[in-house]
């Protein structure tokens, strides 16, 4: 014989009921919220990109160190004509790698060394000259990279040298040691007409696992992205 529940002791048993089925379903969520957690932790976790060994020659080549004695975007040349003292001209290598002259228009100096680029003026200029003799100087040099992301003092950089990656980094204040991504820092470079760039892995350098400095060449872009965390 089945014994009648009072409302109150029926609403009673009900929320026991439920209670007791949350209890067995509880654990299973948290498992499941657990896995798809690590999943995700997994998945969100960042690791250097191991490039190829085609792709490591040509950063290789990408960021040896320039020659120091290379004209460079940036650098004021003094070029002198002992035999056509009108022709004198003191001018900045502009972005393109160009200078403008008189009677030859445009002319590539950068790439070249101040003598390199001596024997092409004579050479431009042989039937305006009387003595075959052309001086250039490099007056000043001027260097400048742009540094983002995770760094102490983001911005432009200039220099009157050539720079490394860490090196322009250390200008802009180091990195910052709270989110900064040693492991996956990008140098974004404008060449042959289009961008290309180039992952470093500077925490190996760091750490003296790593002997190859990456020189920058002006107005390279330096990004330090942000390392993933949950908090």
């Amino acid at each position: 014989m089945k014994t009648a529940l009072s409302p109150l002791t029926a609403s009673w048993n009900e929320k026991l009921g439920r209670r007791a089925v949350a209890g067995r379903i509880l654990p299973v969520g948290l498992a499941a919220f657990g896995l798809l957690a690590l999943a995700a932790l997994t998945g969100c976790q960042s690791s250097p990109v191991v490039p190829s060994a085609e792709q490591a020659s040509l950063q290789a080549e990408a960021g040896r160190a320039p020659d120091v004695q290379t004209v460079r975007e940036g650098d004021v040349l003094k070029i002198s004509f002992p035999g056509a003292p009108n022709l004198d001209t003191t001018q900045q290598v502009r972005r393109d790698g160009r200078i403008t002259l008189s009677m030859v228009g445009e002319f590539r100096a950068a790439g070249l060394t101040p003598s390199d680029l001596e024997k092409e003026l004579v050479k431009v200029y042989s039937s305006q000259l009387v003595s075959k003799e052309v001086t250039v100087t490099v007056v000043s040099s001027s260097f400048s990279v742009f540094v983002t992301g995770a760094v102490v003092r983001p911005g432009k950089i200039v220099s009157d040298r050539p720079l490394t990656a860490l090196e322009a980094i250390m200008e802009a204040g180091g990195f910052d040691p709270t989110k900064a991504d040693m492991k996956g820092v990008v140098v974004i470079r404008n060449e042959d007409g289009g961008t290309r760039n180039y992952a470093l892995n500077l925490k190996l350098v760091l750490e003296g696992k790593s002997n190859s400095p990456f020189y920058l060449k002006p107005s390279d872009i330096v990004y330090v992205p942000t390392r993933f965390s949950w908090f």
